[in-house]
């Protein structure tokens, strides 16, 4: 009679066939109460403290003229609670916008100066052993493994100075997704000019945190450095060595993050994120890496990590209290805070090209992704009191946490601002002061000139960052050029803030509904994004955006009845349109769309040759894997 075979120790004989021999390192739960002895290092740059200010001064500055301003409004029949609560409220929501403009305008400063934050160092480079890790749960398998072949073909052509391994670390739960993943594995293995291995884990323990961790406490110890990649990851050989060798002649620096450009856009709500991301965000990357410094953040992959920092410094606990016992989900920001706070720099390398990434093609499964970062997001609140941290770090932590909580402030400024009415015999709040002489009497001027100056104000201030970059690469022509000349890029970037401008009040509500569920539910349901980018049916877009239909059709009702200030015009019919906005991101413009529609930029006019090879061997990998889908 045949014994039972465990599953878990069949999965275990596997991945012993799969992967090196044991090289265990041992990585140190830290305490989030006693900060560790910490290791002196010297900052990168010699003036981060003057960049500081120069953000963070403008900024209040801003903050204060138009709390001043606004103040001047309402205080002339007296302030009351709830006009301080609104006059704190709008300077909280301002204060991050005019963060964005001081960062651009430290950008611009340090090009103007030719300061950059990327230290070269003239010390040797010394080779060494470097692991590629691709964590994976229930994804694409010749998505996953046509990438790593061909990042390892582009390092083995360029005569690579490192030594290279790749790990392909699976916490898949699907097992004919697993199978297909052994499969892939076993045909990059035999044509790899670098040793790959595969393990898969019989449980997810701890889901990415847990799966970095058995690595780490498993094998670690052979390799300096790991450089961690996401699923859809793509990084080309040129920008894995200059990662590689920066940390080499960086004996401070624990963590080094390179800036991913988003690829694979084909549908116009990715094509809308994919222009915004190669036309502007480089000038907000620019001036977040001047004022980080030896300070930077650590976005969870497209990084490479010194092993043995990462092992000392950065193992996470649980968070507890109330009974609960919470897995941190956000953990690179948490990571790199505690690197910074053992004394290692986390750097920000913002100029090296070759990083890349994809993104949700649709609107709806870009909300499901941010389901998923609010909770982490939010969860950082509980870590602020971190001892030890860096005032940074704690920033880069604090501020991920509010860039969601903008969204239900910005929403209740909404509701109040319709309140106002757009004349003193519409103004709901006036209308029951008669009755309840608690309620503020709000000035009529508010809700007329002042409200659109107000607005005015908001929306030049939000499209400052995208107006500066793009008028540095309209004055640039060869710029221009590799955005297909002047013409083509202007009505790209008329199209990218028409459509950024639509689709920003659903994007409020919907981060509004995720702050919401993460503050009243205990877990979200993960599943792998899609990459398909396949529309969804009308009923299912529907149920998805009812709420932003419903607050749509309110304003809406409003604003026909004359209740309501015609500034809210935009904000009502995006709300009002949000199930065709959403249809509408799906829609494939990346082979039929002409002129700005299409929105073009470099990565889609002239295909990264890394791109290229990566999509190369996508194909070839399916035909292995799916022989009869291939064909068809």
């Amino acid at each position: 009679m045949a014994l039972p075979v465990d599953k878990d120790v069949t999965c275990a004989l596997k991945n012993s066939e799969n992967m090196p021999p044991p090289a265990p390192l041992n990585m140190r739960t830290q305490d989030l109460h006693k900060a560790p002895p910490c290791r002196v290092s010297k900052p990168v740059g010699d003036r981060p403290f003057i960049w500081r200010m120069a953000l963070f001064i403008p900024a209040l500055l801003g903050t204060g003229f138009l709390m001043y301003g606004i103040y001047g409004w309402l205080e002339g029949a007296g302030m009351t609670g709830l006009e301080w609560a609104l006059l704190m409220m709008i300077g909280a929501t301002f204060v991050w916008v005019t963060l964005s403009v001081s960062t651009v305008g430290i950008a611009i400063a340090g090009l103007l100066a030719r300061e950059t934050s990327e230290t070269r160092t003239s010390a040797q480079v010394e080779p060494l052993d470097v692991a590629l890790l691709v964590p994976i749960y229930n994804e694409v398998p010749w998505d996953v493994f046509g990438n790593a072949a061909a990042m390892l073909d582009d390092l083995a052509n360029r005569s690579a100075v490192h030594r290279y391994s790749l790990f392909a670390l699976s916490d898949t739960r699907d097992d004919e997704i697993a199978a297909q993943e052994e499969l892939a594995f076993a045909q990059l293995r035999e044509t790899a000019p670098f040793p790959v291995y595969y393990r898969r884990r019989p449980q997810n323990t701890d889901k990415k945190v847990g799966n970095l961790l058995d690595w780490v406490t498993g094998w670690g110890a052979d390799y300096e450095a790991m450089l961690v990649l996401d699923a859809d990851s793509l990084m080309s050989g040129r920008a894995i060595e200059r990662l590689a060798s920066e940390l080499s002649t960086d004996p401070d620096a624990g963590l080094i993050q390179s800036f991913p450009m988003l690829i694979g856009a084909e549908t116009l709500f990715a094509r809308l994120q994919q222009f915004s991301n190669v036309a502007y965000g480089w000038l907000l990357a620019e001036g977040l890496a001047l004022w980080s410094r030896s300070e930077g953040n650590y976005w969870g992959h497209n990084a490479i990590i010194r092993t043995r920092a990462f092992a000392s410094s950065a193992g996470l606990p649980h968070l507890t209290s109330g009974g609960r016992d919470d897995l941190i989900l956000s953990h690179d920001f948490v990571e790199a805070g505690l690197l910074r706070r053992a004394g290692w720099r986390v750097r920000f390398l913002p100029r090296v090209s070759g990083s890349f990434e994809e993104t949700p093609g649709t609107l709806i499964d870009y909300a499901l992704r941010d389901r998923r970062w609010c909770r982490g997001n939010l969860q950082h609140l509980r870590l602020l009191g971190t001892r030890g941290l860096h005032p940074v770090s704690r920033f880069h932590m604090f501020h991920g946490a509010v860039s969601y909580l903008l969204s239900p402030a910005w929403f209740i400024l909404l509701v109040i601002w319709a309140l106002l009415g757009k004349s003193a015999d519409t103004n709901v709040i006036r209308y029951f002061n008669e009755a309840n002489p608690l309620f503020p009497d709000w000035p009529p001027a508010m809700s007329q000139i002042d409200s659109a100056v107000f607005l005015v104000i908001m929306y030049a201030m939000l499209l400052t960052p995208k107006i500066a970059a793009a008028t540095i690469i309209a004055a640039t022509p060869a710029a221009t050029r590799i955005f297909g000349g002047h013409r083509a890029f202007l009505s790209a970037f008329a199209v990218e803030v028409a459509l950024s401008i639509a689709y920003a009040p659903v994007m409020m509500i919907q981060q509004t509904k995720a702050v919401l569920r993460a503050t009243f539910t205990r877990s979200e349901p993960w599943s792998p994004q899609r990459r398909d980018a396949t529309g969804y049916p009308l009923l299912a877009l529907a149920k998805f955006h009812w709420v932003e239909t419903l607050v749509g059709l309110l304003l809406t009702m409003g604003l026909l009845a004359g209740l309501i200030s015609l500034w809210l015009v935009p904000i009502a019919a995006s709300l009002l349109c949000a199930v065709p906005l959403s249809a509408l991101s799906s829609l494939k413009v990346a082979n039929t769309a002409r002129g700005g529609l299409a929105m073009n930029n470099p990565q889609t006019l002239r295909e990264p040759a890394i791109v290229g090879r990566a999509r190369i061997e996508r194909a070839r990998v399916k035909a292995v894997l799916m022989p009869q889908v291939a064909a068809e």
